[in-house]
């Protein structure tokens, strides 16, 4: 009675150990395990009803730092795509080296990449396109170009057909159809931060470059590539004559991270302080990329003093 009361056990063990990727299988769906938010999104957008969706990365966790459960190497072991960004999450690189290395699609391969910028400037003049490699290593934020977020959509599009060929034309329709999208953001982008005041956001770590070469902004980082980076007290004081020799009058900080560094520098200029989301995981019921990007550009309208 004891060994068949343990073989049960262990049975129901193994079977919720499977999780989607075995339910993905019974339908026949593609099992696509996504690393963050923003590939998730771009991922269900072209895959749609054709694809099993899984991302590693909850809503309301910091990305950078994700530590994968056994249950969620399993994952990216049994997944038919993994879809991932090297360089930005350590432990995924390592379990799509391991697990899923034939079966992955790198996003920032899809496009060039710019030089992971410091805790200083990213300049407006900066080459869009330009791919640099630093000791420094590259900025992972590609999705905040939407330029460029087209381009890796139209990637993945392909990438998925090439693993679900049945499929292939939905996909690549599908991807076509968020590149447009992505194009019609590009251009209220465009429209939106043509005629500005100011062009130099101060922000609370320096992953807007893309976006700043994009619209020709020039970002003032607090700290570097790192949300958790502590920036040094040298360096607090160079962002805050900054601020007050461009006549800032806000200080952008992030969702995810502790807003505690943008009030100092506020307070010590008397700017006031608004989110800039970095959209590396979402914080609010019922937004989405689009959505979310618009409410950047929103912000950004009123912290430059744009009249277009």
């Amino acid at each position: 009675m004891k060994l068949r009361l343990l073989a049960a056990l262990l049975a129901v063990g193994v079977t919720a150990g499977c999780g989607s990727g075995a339910d993905a299988r019974a339908t026949g769906e593609p099992d696509v395990v996504t690393a963050f938010y923003p590939l998730q999104f771009l991922t269900s957008r072209i895959g749609g009803d054709a694809v099993s969706v899984t991302d590693l990365t909850k809503p309301g966790v910091e990305p950078h730092d994700l530590e994968l459960t056994p249950r969620q190497v399993g994952q990216i072991s049994d997944a038919d795509l993994v879809v991932y960004l090297k360089g930005f999450q350590p432990a995924v690189d390592s379990a799509v080296e391991q697990e899923a290395k034939d079966r992955a699609f790198d996003a920032g391969s899809a496009v060039d990449l710019l030089a992971a910028a410091t805790g200083e400037h990213a300049h407006a003049d900066e080459p869009a396109g330009e791919h640099e490699e630093t000791a420094g290593g590259t900025d992972p934020h590609v999705w905040l170009d939407p330029v460029r977020f087209g381009t890796v959509a139209e990637k993945l599009g392909a990438r998925l057909a090439e693993a679900d060929p049945a499929h292939a034309a939905d996909y690549t329709s599908r991807a076509a159809a968020v590149r447009a999208d992505l194009g019609k953001l590009d251009a209220e982008y465009a429209a939106g931060l043509k005629t500005c005041a100011r062009r130099e956001i101060v922000t609370s770590h320096t992953s807007f470059q893309y976006l700043a070469a994009r619209y020709r902004l020039e970002q003032i980082g607090i700290s570097g590539i790192s949300p958790e980076a502590e920036p040094a007290p040298q360096r607090l004081a160079e962002v805050a004559s900054e601020a007050r020799e461009h006549g800032t009058t806000t200080i952008f900080f992030e969702t995810l991270v502790s807003p505690k560094v943008a009030e100092t520098i506020a307070r010590e200029v008397g700017a006031r302080t608004a989110v800039l989301d970095p959209l590396e995981g979402l914080t609010e019921p019922g937004a989405d990329y689009y959505s979310v990007m618009r409410s950047n550009l929103s912000a950004l309208r009123q912290a430059l003093g744009c009249t277009s």
